[in-house]
């Protein structure tokens, strides 16, 4: 699995990362993350507002910090 925190590297952005390694590690799974800085990347997702998470090229979530155990249902699900 592959995932990528979109945005400045705001603190937002540290804590989506910290919620969805959370999440993962609830889950007993692992995941390569990425950070992607580049307006013009997070842009070509389609994002309007950051932070943003992407699950295997899929945007799941933007513009706000989920909870551990959001991240968790979203990933279950994969």
């Amino acid at each position: 699995m592959q995932i990528k925190i979109l945005g400045s590297g705001c603190a937002n952005c540290v804590n989506l990362e910290k919620n969805t390694r959370t999440a993962l590690a609830t889950l007993g799974r692992e995941a390569e993350f990425i950070k992607v800085t580049d307006f013009a990347e997070i842009a070509s997702y389609g994002i309007m507002r950051t932070p943003g998470l992407v699950v295997d090229e899929e945007v799941v979530l933007s513009g706000r910090v989920a909870k551990p155990a959001e991240i968790a249902d979203l990933l279950d699900k994969r």
